[in-house]
């Protein structure tokens, strides 16, 4: 048989049940946010098109850089066919020299992609769990959450870069307002 709770302790223990769900209710708010934010920017789906567009872009800026130097050094070899000033040969030299320089500076594209990729994983990643938490939690019960945006600075209301494949993108009449 157990002792009564004396008053210190049930309010010690009514104490500590209020503060463990206090802290429930919070973490229920910060999944309902996580798994469905108010501004659609700062979902996991949204972040993970946003750097594989990155990945994209810079993959085909690589490629484009690459190919110019190539054909430039097609003709600077054209060229050297016809040239027998050392002056000269030395300035097609140097042009060669640059070509490369920039042909080895595309190199960041395949480093910065592969980390671009492993932050997309990681986006993923936590984007499965806090799924899992929601579905723990039950996504009635997340429903009922109220989720606000959070404010944006002026430079952020700004930012939304260049348009994804998907036509998510700020209209050129939104653009030209902003030089009005």
């Amino acid at each position: 048989m157990t002792a009564p709770m004396d008053k210190a302790h049930e309010d010690a223990l009514r104490n500590e049940l209020m503060g463990l769900l206090s802290y429930i209710n919070r973490v229920r708010e910060e999944i309902a946010k996580m798994s469905r934010p108010a501004d659609e920017e700062h979902q996991f789906e949204t972040m993970s098109e946003q750097l594989d567009a990155v990945v994209k872009a810079t993959d085909e800026a690589s490629n484009t850089i690459m190919a110019s130097a190539e054909k430039n050094e097609t003709l600077i070899n054209e060229l050297r066919k016809g040239i027998t000033d050392p002056k000269l040969a030395a300035v097609l030299d140097q042009m060669s020299a640059n070509d490369m320089d920039i042909i080895q500076a595309c190199s960041f594209q395949d480093l910065t992609g592969q980390r671009v990729t492993k932050v997309a994983r990681s986006l993923t990643y936590v984007e499965a769990r806090v799924n899992s938490l929601a579905e723990v939690w039950g996504k009635d019960e997340l429903e009922k959450v109220e989720v606000k945006a959070s404010e944006k600075s002026e430079d952020e209301k700004l930012l939304h870069g260049p348009a994804l494949p998907s036509g998510k993108a700020i209209s050129q009449d939104e653009i030209d307002a902003l030089f009005d």
